[in-house]
């Protein structure tokens, strides 16, 4: 098949953003980039645009930001362009099957995991979270379920000891922009063997809200260190001291048991705060308290005294 493709591009986040970029590089025609509306966001609530908008207009991309797209108007439109391919990266909207139909070459995801692992909206800081080893991006071809369709082609990447929810999503993003090429490339050489998933080998990574990130101390040290950095940044990992939340966003394992109760602080060195847990303990190293400014444990101590035998709940 000739190039360019005519590729309708749906996103949303930044993890998105280097996809459509890979696309512009290919030399793919893009007639439409489909992201979500405008939100307000932050304490003065103003209207901002989604990192995939402004990246669109940026390149010159003409761009859609319906509420919803399961409208006669929506589905016209995208059938008045006849595009070869649709590509979607984290729109976060489930496409309805006659849309997915409407390309001749039909709609592929890019989804940040080694599927049919962690389908679902948060498959980075589960992995994180629950302690895998490796993670990767799967691009797949649509079907009407949830990250079901099959698969076109995956890579790995390993999860380093200090990846955050941040950093490693840093790094799938780069990949799926990489990967996305080469998916392309077997594409107009009609090189690309889909391959279905094994429903029965399936997991699911539900989205995380704000309350997820309550931390609880009866869990080992080692399973709260990853938790934390696998709610970093969103939602946050998060604990109470008289009523009031502390954010927790970096920690160390120290293997050390003793016998006192989970969320009670001990004793440690004067660089961190030590708490016990239900094995072993946690060294807090960066906090936030209700400033809203995100610190080392030394310099939060000095204004908020959490003395041995204070309990976090």
């Amino acid at each position: 098949m000739d190039k360019p493709f005519s590729v309708i591009f749906m996103g949303t986040p930044d993890f998105a953003v280097p996809a459509l970029t890979a696309l512009v590089d290919y030399g793919c025609r893009i007639p439409l980039v489909v992201t979500r509306p405008d939100r307000a966001q932050g304490r003065g609530r103003r209207l901002l645009p989604p990192p995939v908008k402004t990246a669109a207009q940026c390149l010159g991309l003409p761009v859609d930001q319906p509420e919803t797209i399961r409208t006669r108007e929506f589905y016209e439109r995208i059938q008045g362009i006849h595009p070869d391919l649709m590509v979607v990266v984290a729109y976060k909207h489930i496409l309805p099957e006659k849309i997915l139909n409407i390309p001749r070459l039909g709609a592929i995801n890019l989804h940040a995991s080694l599927l049919p692992k962690y389908r679902g909206p948060a498959p980075i800081p589960w992995a994180i979270i629950n302690g895998d080893t490796e993670t990767g991006v799967t691009v797949m071809r649509m079907d009407k379920g949830l990250d079901t369709g099959e698969i076109l082609m995956s890579r790995s990447i390993p999860i380093h000891s200090d990846d955050t929810a941040e950093s490693l999503k840093q790094r799938l993003s780069a990949l799926s922009a990489d990967l996305l090429k080469k998916v392309l490339e077997q594409m107009e050489n009609g090189r690309l063997t889909p391959v279905p998933q094994v429903n029965t080998e399936a997991s699911y990574a539900p989205l995380l809200k704000k309350k997820d990130g309550h931390i609880n101390w009866s869990h080992p040290a080692e399973k709260i260190e990853r938790f934390i950095r696998g709610m970093t940044p969103w939602p946050g990992a998060f604990t109470f001291f008289n009523d009031k939340m502390i954010k927790i966003y970096k920690a160390r394992v120290n293997p050390v048991c003793g016998n006192d109760p989970p969320g009670m602080v001990v004793q440690g060195f004067s660089d961190e705060l030590r708490v016990a847990t239900g094995r072993g303990s946690l060294s807090i190293l960066e906090v936030q308290g209700a400033s809203g400014k995100r610190l080392h444990i030394n310099e939060f101590l000095r204004g908020h005294s959490i003395p041995v035998g204070s309990l976090l709940t």
